[in-house]
């Protein structure tokens, strides 16, 4: 049967056309069209589609957003607060602990009046470490100043971008505005899509940028202060007019809306209400298991039972007046939060709706709050039937039960609470003595002797097998050789990335050596408070007596862009002096988000989000050396290491960790393969990196007491081989080797030579 686009476009009156796309295809879309001028980013899951899909569309020229990557969300809020202030359009995207870690700016943004929008995918917020969707993030939203506006599919995800915009740049409000969907509901979950047809019919609605009334701070003529030190009764005064912007937003929305609904056909009021006229019982939820609830309501009242539902469009301003409004009738109403406010007897939407209905004076309606749907944990109808049935039963007992519950949730039973499978690691078998590290009394190198690879097999595994990783991922293969140089006990602390995920999935663990994890971006210094109550313990006498026969070597493992995100922490942690090894795989990328560039992404590799194109061709920056930045906070020991060069990482990991015993903070750089995203054979990963290391893009070198040695000389060996030949080994880099990109080869090469003579300098001058 054919479809009727006449009718199903209505009664709109600007020309639109029809795709199938996700939420965060549909935000990227929205920003493309309206074509902002930043957007500052960093690549955290289910929130990452949205910049990898504008680079796409613009390594094609669809679009001219300067898209700057940073080193982190508080600082990607850095950079659109600056570029606020600088006069233009201003664009974000986050999800979870990365909205969390810019929290604190965006009451700045808020309290400064700077427009911008942002959208907020939404996700579980740590611990324990969970990616999938609840609204866990949201509520911490709710007191930053930001309005927010709720979308419950990909078509609302796209109306609703565009009308934040306007509603940001009005001159009642000139707030920052977040748009907030579902993470993976909505993100990731396809539907066909209205969208304007052309770009100007956008601009025409969200009009041109204001100026009157907008700091900018380019302005040579009108030179201004942003953010300065405010004291009563002035700060008192920002507050109120801030507040004032607050509520207007609400009144301008509706307006907003009522405009949009005359172009599209496509009407967002503040709530949404679903056959609420003569409804006895209801039920409240948000965004996406809104949709789900409208089914339950119609097989309820066919059954005869006077059902309705309302979710909110908007939640900053709450719509106090309008939930009011709608309940005032209501016998009994369900509110399901998908978040706790932990303490606070309900989430925070139960809350404030039995604030509204207080003072509104309606003392009769019933309210019932249950927690639900956390971690991503799935919305049927039979839920939905569930919590109508808690909404009669209390109109039918004139009583509420239980007032307030998590639903869905399973106490657990003893009989099943996870079991350890491994014995833990004999000290002894740890302990081998077949390696051996002696200090030289006059220079203070070290001196280390190891067996061949072969006498060190009978050391167990500091990894189980059985973990998740991609077939010929070099992290686990690349660790292990580190680790059998290792003696005796470790504590070891994973950045989150692929080698903290893949290993680590509730119930079960690869991990035989104690695990810590804490969040991206601060495992140097959390592993920094292991270090130093292991030795205050110890000096206090506390762990006598345990069975500890030596001092156990703590070793942080980062990777995955760990290096980029978590550099501040370790500089810290180095600058300290804690007793602890960093050691980072480096696999050029954020490879766990899915293949996103980082900073350690060498110029033109391809990423997701350094893509190929008509105008790109790859990453358009040179990698960061992180071996040589942190030798510049003067550790005692800095390596790079290899599993193609089995020998010398082992004598690195010795030397290593008797520096972490006896002196201060050691860092070390992995080469490891990645063969998903590098677009290469699984079993090509150690040829791959030993290419990288003749090519002399990788070299193997140490830095010890200051004094820089290269361990391994592919030109003294006859064994250098060109760049070249490294790069036509992967997928992502082949693209360099066509003719139109030479220039950024030859750049690449230059580059790499430079590195390399300065290194070589280092060697042949120890005072370098």
């Amino acid at each position: 049967m054919a479809i009727d686009y006449e009718q199903e476009v209505g009664s709109a009156k600007v020309e639109q056309k029809f795709l199938y796309e996700s939420g965060n295809e549909m935000a990227a879309y929205a920003a493309h069209q309206i074509n902002y001028h930043v957007m500052g980013y960093f690549p955290i899951s289910p929130s990452t589609e949205v910049a990898q899909f504008l680079d796409t569309m613009k390594a094609s020229g669809q679009h001219d957003i300067m898209l700057v990557p940073s080193d982190g969300e508080h600082s990607s809020a850095g950079i659109c607060y600056g570029a606020s202030t600088a006069g233009g359009r201003v664009f974000n995207a986050t999800s979870a602990q990365g909205y969390m870690f810019m929290l604190e700016q965006l009451p700045v943004q808020a309290g400064t009046r700077m427009p911008m929008v942002m959208n907020l995918i939404c996700r579980s917020i740590s611990g324990p470490l969970n990616i999938h969707g609840d609204h866990s993030d949201l509520y911490f939203a709710l007191n930053t100043g930001w309005p927010i506006l709720m979308c419950r599919d990909p078509q609302s995800v796209y109306d609703m971008n565009l009308m934040a915009l306007k509603l940001a740049e009005h001159a009642k409000v000139r707030l920052p505005v977040m748009v907030a969907s579902d993470g993976y509901f909505t993100s990731h979950q396809k539907r066909r899509v209205q969208a304007f047809a052309h770009r100007e019919d956008v601009h025409k609605f969200v009009g041109e940028q204001p100026p009157a009334g907008f700091t900018d701070t380019l302005d040579r003529n009108n030179p201004v202060t942003v953010g300065p030190y405010m004291n009563e009764p002035d700060y008192i005064n920002n507050r109120y007019q801030q507040s004032v912007a607050m509520y207007n937003a609400g009144e301008v929305f509706e307006e907003i809306a009522q405009e949009f609904a005359e172009l599209t056909g496509r009407h967002y009021p503040m709530i949404e209400q679903y056959r609420m006229e003569d409804a006895d019982v209801a039920v409240f939820l948000m965004n996406s298991a809104s949709e789900i609830i409208k089914d339950v309501v119609d097989q309820l009242r066919l059954q005869g039972i006077k059902a309705g539902a309302i979710s909110p469009n908007m939640i900053r301003p709450f719509p106090q007046k309008q939930i009011a409004e709608a309940l005032k009738n209501v016998k009994a109403i369900t509110v399901g939060d998908r978040a706790d406010s932990v303490g606070g007897h309900g989430g925070n939407m139960v809350n404030e709706i039995k604030a509204a209905l207080f003072t509104y004076g309606n003392t009769t309606t019933k309210v019932i709050s249950r927690i639900y749907g956390l971690g991503g944990k799935d919305f049927y109808a039979e839920d939905g039937h569930h919590f109508f049935q808690l909404a009669i039963d209390a109109v039918v007992a004139d009583r509420v039960e239980i007032p307030f519950d998590y639903y869905g949730h399973n106490p657990g039973t003893p009989d099943k609470a996870p079991k350890r499978l491994l014995k833990p690691m004999s000290f002894e078998s740890l302990k081998t003595g077949l390696i051996t590290v002696k200090q030289n009394e006059e220079t203070g190198k070290l001196s280390v002797k190891v067996p061949p690879i072969r006498s060190l097999m009978k050391k167990p595994r500091r990894l189980s097998p059985g973990h998740g990783a991609c077939p010929g991922c070099g992290i686990f293969s690349g660790l292990e050789l580190f680790f059998k140089g290792i003696e005796g006990d470790i504590v070891a602390l994973y950045h989150t990335g692929c080698a903290m995920v893949t290993t680590t999935g509730y119930p079960y663990s690869a991990h035989k050596s104690t695990f810590i994890h804490n969040l991206f971006q601060n495992g140097a210094a959390t592993l920094s408070g292991v270090v130093e109550m292991f030795w205050e313990r110890k000096r206090r006498g506390e762990l006598d007596g345990l069975g500890l026969q030596e001092d156990f070597t703590f070793v942080m493992v980062t990777g995955d862009g760990g290096m980029d995100i978590g550099m501040g922490p370790a500089i810290g942690a180095a600058l300290r002096g804690h007793k602890m090894i960093i050691v980072e795989y480096d696999n050029e990328g954020y490879m766990n988000t899915g293949a996103q560039q980082s900073y350690s992404t060498p110029l033109g590799h391809r990423t997701s989000t350094s893509s190929i194109g008509k105008t790109q061709q790859g990453k358009v920056t040179q990698h960061k050396d992180t071996a040589q930045i942190m030798a510049a906070t003067n550790i005692p020991y800095v390596f790079t290491g290899c599993e193609a060069y089995p020998q010398d990482l082992l004598k690195k990991a010795a030397k290593a960790q008797w520096y972490a015993q006896n002196e201060g903070l050691v860092y070390g750089k992995i080469l490891i393969a990645c063969p998903l995203n590098w677009m290469s054979e699984d079993k090509d990963g150690t040829n791959i990196v030993s290419l990288a290391v003749e090519s002399c893009f990788f070299p193997l070198y140490e830095v010890e007491q200051g004094t820089t040695t290269i361990t391994y000389n592919p030109e003294e060996k006859d064994k250098r081989v060109e760049v070249a030949a490294w790069l036509k080994t992967m997928g992502k880099t082949r693209h360099l080797l066509k003719p139109e990109n030479e220039p950024a080869l030859r750049a690449f090469e230059g580059e790499v030579q430079r590195r390399w003579n300065r290194l070589k300098a280092k060697h042949e001058h120890p005072d370098l």
